[in-house]
């Protein structure tokens, strides 16, 4: 089975993607996201997305009601829908859902952050965890009837309330639980940079012993995939691939070797 996360900015090439992945023979997951579309619409109807940084300089969104609102606008309504119409026009039978459906992924809400804001330290709560239980039964259902999961957040906590995690929890919860055989993540980058303002930079390969070293030499979002990469290993994974999601023909171009291999 193979677990494909497509980011979400502005750039990522979608019918590349959908179209490299007509014909495939095994099993997919497609997790994806919309930061870019979400930001947007923010935008559009006067809303501003506020980004917060914990003590340990890991970025997230704040996720008050109205963030999950946008959230349910613009991931689980427009870019999840357009992408599963991509799907079904190219012939792959695909089904969207968030974690909420069917509770397919139950989360564990976030206690107090320490964050670090205009100068002073701050104690914020929101609508923000962490994935902890996939719904198994339902996935296997959808995968063994020859249905492509399209997945996006929310999730939901114990009580069936939406609240916002990190994709690549969500990957590594799902690697951990249906055993995938290859991870591929797209990305606005040819790959995993040494310096983030140089494409040419490029580390076409790199040990998972050596994640915990890069987590501790980037900051912001990057620190955040680290830690989501990490995780994806610490779950059992052995081979993770970070590919430029702009290209043509991204798939093709991954499992040829441009990108960053992991493992």
């Amino acid at each position: 089975m193979m677990i494909v996360k497509i980011g979400g900015g502005a750039t990522i090439n979608l019918p590349g993607i959908v179209q490299d992945l007509v014909g495939r023979s095994e099993p997919m997951i497609i997790v994806h996201g919309a930061n870019a579309l979400r930001d947007e619409i923010g935008n559009k109807i006067g809303q501003t997305v506020r980004t917060i940084t914990a003590l340990s300089g890991v970025e997230s969104v704040y996720s008050d009601d109205a963030l999950i609102d946008l959230m349910f606008m613009s991931y689980s309504g427009l870019r999840n829908k357009r992408l599963v119409e991509l799907c079904q026009r190219h012939g792959i039978n695909a089904l969207g859902l968030t974690g909420l459906d069917g509770r397919l992924i139950e989360g564990e809400r976030n206690g107090a952050v320490r964050i670090r804001e205009g100068g002073k330290t701050l104690i914020v709560r929101d609508n923000s965890g962490k994935p902890r239980r996939v719904n198994v039964s339902l996935m296997q259902l959808l995968l063994e009837n020859g249905y492509t999961p399209v997945i996006t957040v929310p999730i939901c906590d114990a009580e069936g309330r939406a609240i916002n995690t990190d994709n690549d929890d969500i990957i590594a919860l799902l690697h951990r639980e249906l055993h995938a055989t290859t991870v591929l993540q797209f990305i606005e980058a040819p790959g995993l940079l040494q310096d983030k303002n140089d494409p040419a930079s490029l580390i076409s390969h790199l040990s998972s012993s050596e994640l915990s070293a890069w987590e501790a030499r980037v900051e912001g979002r990057m620190r955040r995939k680290i830690i989501g990469i990490r995780t994806l290993f610490e779950a059992g994974a052995s081979k993770v691939i970070i590919a430029d999601g702009r290209r043509d023909r991204p798939l093709t171009d991954a499992l040829a070797g441009h990108g960053s291999v992991i493992q």
